[in-house]
């Protein structure tokens, strides 16, 4: 299962989650530069739990480098696959998050996952020579906390059977319930993959832990005016419609949500419609100098009628406040 997006709108650009994107993949660039020095640079910054374990080894380090290793491994990974995978997801559900906690509070959240997660490998693994990086845990962690905030969202999801791409609608508890609970067999099993899964299984469940506990921490007025700058002046490219219509009309309706700033402009976006078990995508023109209430055609997408013709779907333009 691929996750596409999921239908919760965040209301601001997530600045924080971009950036920490961005951060990501400047070391990555940084990993691809390494040459022959990148099995050291690796031992260095990832987190090796026999460098705690064992004085000979924990001799070679300063307290520095201990240190800073709990935060440093969360930023590498293992290729350019674990990298976008890893991504992907942040880009999915980490924008929710950060508009509900704030983009200062987000921050702090989505690193105390990530150290978390590297302790619950590191305590379950204590003699391991074997680095572990990436930012599954700290992914995770964000993900634990959209399963608490958006249980009843759904997630786009893409499952592609032999070579027919289907894109079905999965609600947000199934989805990620079943991802974690295949971390936690894959962990309990002993899967020998290279892949960290006690740190994926600890950072969603430090995850709902630390949510509570940074939902008590006040937001800054950094964060309020943070908040007001990365309001969204467009709202998502990919939107899905579920449109109905009475049982005798043959027409379907929905409506379509632009900001001010699209309907003043115009706007390509792309919608999701039903189609049977398949959801099917189409690309919409909002023309520009729109108001709220106007509709738009898409023909011959409605209900089929008795003389084996098919009806329109009509999608109303909403407004939304900025």
């Amino acid at each position: 299962m691929i996750p596409i997006r999921d239908t919760t709108e965040s209301k601001i650009v997530p600045v924080v989650n971009y950036s920490l994107i961005g951060i990501n993949v400047f070391c990555y660039l940084i990993q691809l530069n390494q040459g022959r020095d990148l099995a050291q640079f690796v031992y260095i910054y990832g987190l090796v739990p026999a460098r705690y374990s064992i004085p000979e080894i924990s001799a070679y380090f300063s307290t520095v480098q201990q240190l800073f290793s709990f935060i440093s491994f969360m930023f590498l990974h293992g290729g350019f696959w674990h990298l976008l995978g890893n991504m992907w997801f942040l880009f999915i559900f980490g924008d929710n998050v950060e508009d509900h906690l704030g983009s200062v509070r987000y921050l702090g959240f989505y690193l105390a996952c990530g150290w978390a997660s590297g302790v619950a490998h590191m305590l379950l693994n204590i003699h391991s020579n074997m680095p572990v990086i990436g930012a599954s845990g700290a992914i995770a962690g964000v993900m634990g906390a959209y399963l608490i905030l958006y249980p009843m969202a759904r997630v786009l999801t893409l499952i592609p059977i032999f070579i027919i791409p289907f894109f079905v609608e999965i609600p947000a508890f199934f989805f990620l319930g079943f991802w974690f609970l295949l971390q936690f067999l894959s962990a309990a099993g002993g899967a020998m993959t290279g892949v960290a899964w006690w740190a994926h299984v600890g950072g969603f469940i430090f995850g709902v832990l630390f949510l509570k506990i940074f939902h008590r921490v006040p937001a800054l007025g950094i964060s309020r005016r943070a908040r007001q700058m990365a309001e969204r002046k467009k709202t998502h490219h990919l939107q899905v419609i579920r449109p109905s219509g009475p049982g005798d009309d043959p027409h379907l309706y929905g409506a379509l949500t632009v900001t001010p700033h699209e309907a003043k402009v115009g706007a390509k976006k792309l919608v999701n419609i039903p189609w049977g078990f398949q959801r099917r995508l189409f690309q919409v023109w909002v023309p520009p100098e729109s108001e709220d209430g106007d509709k738009l055609r898409m023909a011959g997408l409605g209900k089929i009628t008795g003389d084996g013709g098919r009806g329109d779907v009509f999608l109303t333009v909403r407004i939304r406040p900025m």
